[in-house]
């Protein structure tokens, strides 16, 4: 079975995110393994400058790389990212599913997103749309995406 990870910076506080998290994590069982690791944000004082946040990015980075399985495929999710559509995203992972690496790992950033050097570390960056939207609710629309994707290689009608 295909092992993915999600690898978060930043814990879910809000019930309705935490409800439409947990219901695709059941769901997504049947696809595959899923590991989520919430991992701590910086702290950062109400009006950081950059070098603050530089620093508390390569502090988050340091935790997440802590956290990465051996032999990981890394795919960031961040701003700069290629959008993709449900079905090529469905491609994309049945095309790393073929490959020799044994764990896929999804990057969310806190709210200053990720350390630079992470990213580039990254197999496939990844944007969700040109909006802004907040880091947990990425999250729950990262898992709807591979539930459907999923569902898009299995020939299922949800993605209809």
């Amino acid at each position: 079975m295909l092992s993915v990870h999600l690898i978060c910076v930043g814990k879910l506080k809000e019930k309705f995110y935490q409800a439409a998290c947990a219901e695709y994590v059941k769901r997504l069982g049947a696809y595959c393994k899923l590991t989520v690791t919430e991992l701590p944000e910086e702290k950062l004082p109400a009006d950081p400058s950059q070098a603050q946040i530089t620093q508390a990015l390569a502090r988050e980075a340091q935790a997440i790389r802590a956290k990465l399985p051996a032999g990981a495929s890394l795919a960031a999710l961040c701003v700069e990212g290629r959008e993709r559509s449900s079905e090529d995203f469905a491609r994309l992972l049945a095309d790393w599913a073929q490959g020799p690496q044994k764990h896929l790992v999804f990057l969310i950033g806190g709210s200053y997103g990720l350390d630079e050097g992470l990213k580039g570390e990254a197999w496939q960056r990844l944007s969700m749309s040109p909006m802004t939207f907040p880091h947990h609710l990425a999250r729950v629309m990262l898992l709807e995406q591979l539930y459907r994707a999923f569902k898009i290689n299995e020939g299922s009608s949800y993605h209809k």
